[in-house]
This record gives C-alpha cells, structure tokens and sequence, in this order.
C-alpha cells in the first residue's frame, strides 16, 4: 500500500506548536479475564493479554483449544461471558453492533481458507467493503489495484475466485483486509492447508506488512515454521522479498501466545518459548 495506516504519524511531521507528535503508545488490544462458554462448555478461560503498537502477536497450538474464538471476539464477533475486551483504547465487551461495525472497519481479518465470494470477481471480492459503503466506482477500482499490487496479484483484477491457486485466493484474502488500511490485522491460520513453498510466501506477505507499515497483528497458527521464519527474517524493501536476521537475533516485536484447554499458559519472546519449562509447550514444539 502506498500510504500507512492512518493512526501512524511519520516522525518528520511536526505539530503546530513545532515539536513532533508523540506516537501512541497504549496498546491496541487488551484482553483482562476473558472466559467464554458455549453450550455450558468452557472455550476460554480468564485470559488476559495484550497487543502493542507495531507488536505481531503469534497464537500458537492444536486445534480445538481456542485460538479462532479469540480472533472473533477481537472484534466483536463473538461476545464474552465474562471479562473485558479493550479495541483502540474502547470498551467493546457490551458494546451495541452499531458501534462496533465502525471499529470492525478500523481492523483487517483474513479468514481460515480465504473466505472469497465465489461470484463476485477478485475486484468485486476485494473491494466487497468499499462498494458495500457505495465509493466511487473509479476510487475502488485504484484502492483495489493498490492492495494487490501488495500482495503481487494485479493481473488477477477481473478474474473470479475459482480461477485462482489455493495460495492465490489465500493473498487476495490478505488484499481484501488491507483494503482499509486497516490499524489492526488479524490472521486466522492464513497458510492453513498450503503447501510449503506457498505458505513462506504467504508468510513473506504477513511480514511485508509488518515491517514496512508497522502494522500490529494478532495471527493464529499451528505451524510453527512459519512463526519461527517471522521470528528469525525481515523483510527488506530495496530487494523486495524477506532476508534472514543476523544469527540469534530475533524481531523483538514478534511474540507468542499460547493456549491449552482453553487458558492463557504462554506470553512471551520466542527465546522464552524455547526455553519453557511448561509440559505442554514442549511437547507441541516437539
């Protein structure tokens, strides 16, 4: 994309009394003692955690133990039965749709396998947003071309879903949620069920956006390559595509979150991951 999110002020600019803004430190998203339940079956479980400015978060383990009803309760789509949920510094917990739709717009969701509309084209799929809020037709079709120049699909623009690679459809999915330069990305097992040489471009895409724009994330994972190459890579915009960091250093934005049975047992930097005591956490990375 051509411009970063709204809510990043470059340090250059300076305010009307001549000093630089000061950036906004609070954190984007706060969970305090979450639990939810569905048919009286604990899901989540007094989890507390957060995501700072310019932080990827990765949510890692099994399947079954939470990690996509977190994303959804993110931003509104689920509820919580107990605990409060923190989105841009709002109380969103017991909020009324009415408002959470504007803060919904404020963030970018990539849904497990992509989630396209199958009869609407990759213009129609990617813009599905801005023509739902009735912009300019001439407006959506630039916006649209910008977000897949990002992710190096702009010959696709007048295709349809069902005439796309299944890592295709999974970066028009990443288009669709930087159509609104979104101050908030969440990643729902976007490499779920690629290939391996697809999933690192998948990857690659995930760490563009956050080293050249900043943006924080929230990405669900089972796959513990792909987090370890976000931990250990960069990506460098003068050779366009991710390079490895120098050995043992690691992004220090890039952290986990780790989940069993529906409670919060990890929050941490990837050297404390390796290093748990903790049964479970040892044995997933196994």
């Amino acid at each position: 994309m051509s411009e970063p999110p709204a809510s990043v002020q470059p340090d250059s600019v300076e305010s009307s009394k001549g000093t630089a803004p000061a950036p906004d430190v609070r954190p984007v998203v706060v969970f305090r003692n979450v639990s939810i339940a569905f048919d009286d079956k604990p899901v989540l479980e007094d989890v507390s955690f957060s995501v700072a400015p310019g932080e990827t978060r990765i949510l890692l383990g099994p399947a079954g133990v939470g990690k996509s009803v977190l994303l959804k309760l993110v931003n509104g789509l689920l509820r919580p039965d107990q605990g409060s949920i923190q989105l841009f510094g709002q109380e969103i917990a017991n909020m009324p749709e009415a408002q959470l739709f504007p803060m919904r717009t404020r963030t970018g969701m990539v849904f497990q396998e992509g989630a396209l509309f199958d009869s609407l084209t990759v213009r129609d799929n990617v813009g599905y947003q801005l023509i739902s809020e009735r912009v300019p037709d001439d407006e959506i079709d630039a916006r649209v071309h910008e977000a897949l120049r990002f992710v190096e699909l702009d010959d696709t623009f007048a295709l349809y879903p069902a005439s796309l690679s299944g890592g295709m459809r999974r970066r028009v999915a990443i288009a669709r949620a930087l159509i609104h330069q979104p101050e908030l990305l969440l990643y729902d097992s976007p490499t779920g069920g690629l290939d391996p040489v697809t999933s690192t471009t998948i990857i690659e895409l995930v760490m563009k956006e956050r080293d050249v724009y900043r943006t924080p994330s929230l990405m669900v994972t089972h796959r513990l390559q792909d987090a370890f190459i976000l931990c250990t890579h960069r990506f460098d915009e003068d050779q366009g595509c991710m390079v490895p960091l120098p050995q043992g250093v690691t992004n220090p934005d890039t952290t986990f979150l780790m989940l069993e049975e529906g409670r919060l047992i990890f929050d941490g930097s990837l050297h404390e991951l390796l290093h748990t005591e903790n049964k479970f956490v040892r044995e997933f990375l196994e």
